[in-house]
């Protein structure tokens, strides 16, 4: 863990090299930085924060502020149900709720294998097949709580054969 926290902070140092010192640039800093990692993990918003010479409650507000920015690592299968207004009248409510119980987890959060994350997003722009769920950029269509089941068996099963076939 040590190793990959040096690893981290000497790839965001990497980053910001030719990078003028400039409070305008907090953002776009930002945005590289979860580019190259997935995330925006806590070392490097304190390196930031000491790079742009502003207070660390700054950038962490900055982060927080716009949900573009992850606060923790990223699943290895990305989920986002939809709670646009045709997926919300058809259960998208319904479908988070599902995803939540059989991951375990809340909008945000990822799986402690690392396996999944989940999160809502506003509108898919697929109302015809509400409700909505994208799984690794893959739109799942009427995505109801069997659905989901469905969808996770898969994942599932691939991960099984892909063990069988390590061993």
């Amino acid at each position: 863990m040590i190793n990959e926290e040096v690893e981290i902070v000497e790839k965001t140092k990497t980053i910001l090299e030719g990078i003028a010192r400039k409070r305008e640039n907090l953002i776009p800093i930002l945005q590289c930085i979860q580019e190259e990692f997935g995330y925006l993990p806590s070392s490097v918003m304190l390196e930031v924060a000491q790079f742009l010479n502003l207070p660390d409650i700054d950038v962490y507000s900055v982060a927080t502020f716009y949900n573009q920015f992850r606060l923790t690592p990223p699943g290895k299968h990305s989920i986002r149900v939809c709670m646009g207004t045709a997926c919300h009248v058809k259960g998208g409510q319904i479908t988070l709720a599902a995803w939540q119980r059989r991951l375990k987890i809340g909008p945000g959060e990822t799986t402690p294998d690392h396996e999944f994350d989940i999160d809502t997003v506003a509108c898919v722009g697929c109302c015809a097949m509400a409700p909505v769920t994208v799984v690794d950029k893959k739109v799942e269509a009427k995505a109801d709580p069997t659905r989901v089941d469905g969808i996770l068996l898969n994942y599932q099963l691939q991960r099984e054969k892909e063990e069988k076939e390590k061993n």
